[in-house]
């Protein structure tokens, strides 16, 4: 599938009739692509392009100055689940001060500059300074420069409520990985390169690659997990531990995932591990034998499930 992606508004490469849909759309969850799939198609009708414009870092995470792991998904992943519903231009636009202080007057000059805006998509969405660019203000705005403006509630139920990000949030702080992947559409993963541990879980007959994640992301509750760990094109069910790991004293939160059937050095490869359900939260034994006793337990529990 043929898209582009640059890093900025002004980078796009050229200006034609665009179909634009602004917001954060992090996780892009089952009510963003509802409203993904409708821009797309809408602007495709129309012999237009179907660009999203979405922000980085989050407008939250800068303007509540926090630090504390916030995201749903890395941005290269959120790139590729906006190309594959068949957007053609997306621009992930860098929010900072100047972007928090440029009026909504001013950043939708820049979008009709670079990209020949016809229609603006989002929900009840408000941006520029202050928010004061709300819908009745972008509607007036259109008239007078020739784009509509399309809101669109991303209304999705799943299990008698409604998708959105901060319940998905909400779910993986609760360790209900569940919830958060019927939300999603897809199982939610962490992805990165397999790093040295302390290799405990060698010793006690359970090898496990330690994932490098992005210290970023929003990780579920401590606890143990029925995941799938992928290995290139190879997919082996994992049991999987996010935690502390408080029966050897462990200080940070880590994702190790132990291969079931495996027999390998992962020393340095890719890892995803897609996390399907919580099988226990995380507690101290008395010493690695307990713990030796109930990995045995954990694993069985996994084959039987997976």
């Amino acid at each position: 599938m043929t898209y582009i992606h640059v890093n900025q508004l002004s980078d796009v490469p050229d200006r034609q009739p665009t179909f634009v849909a602004l917001g954060s759309f992090d996780g892009v969850h089952l009510g963003h692509q509802a409203v993904i799939a409708s821009m797309v198609q809408a602007a495709h009708t129309a012999s237009a392009r179907a660009a999203v414009l979405t922000f980085f870092p989050h407008p939250k995470r800068v303007l509540r100055y926090s630090e504390e792991p916030f995201y749903i998904t890395r941005l290269a992943d959120r790139v590729a689940l906006l190309a594959a519903l068949g957007v053609d231009l997306i621009i992930t636009h860098p929010f900072n001060d100047t972007v928090r202080q440029t009026r909504a007057a001013d950043f939708v000059a820049q979008l009709l500059h670079h990209l020949d805006m016809r229609q603006l998509w989002g929900g009840n969405f408000a941006f520029g300074y202050q928010r004061e660019g709300d819908v009745p203000f972008l509607r007036r705005l259109g008239q007078e420069k020739g784009f509509t403006v399309e809101l669109v509630q991303s209304l999705v139920a799943v299990n008698g409520d409604w998708v959105s990000s901060s319940r998905i949030r909400r779910c993986l702080q609760e360790g209900n990985l569940v919830d958060v992947n019927a939300c999603l559409g897809r199982p939610y993963h962490v992805s990165g390169e397999v790093v040295m541990g302390d290799q405990r879980g060698r010793i006690i007959g359970f090898p496990t690659a330690n994932v490098d994640a992005w210290s970023e992301q929003l990780l579920p509750a401590n606890g143990v997990y029925a995941a799938y760990a992928w290995v290139g094109a190879s997919r082996y069910v994992a049991a999987t531990n996010v935690g502390v790991r408080p029966t050897v004293n462990g200080r940070h939160v880590t994702v190790e995932a132990h291969l079931l059937d495996f027999d390998g050095d992962l020393y340095g490869q890719a890892l995803r591990v897609e996390l399907m359900e919580r099988i226990r939260p995380e507690r101290k034994f008395s010493g690695l034998d307990a713990l030796k006793t109930q990995i045995q337990s954990d694993v069985a529990a996994i084959r039987a499930l997976m």
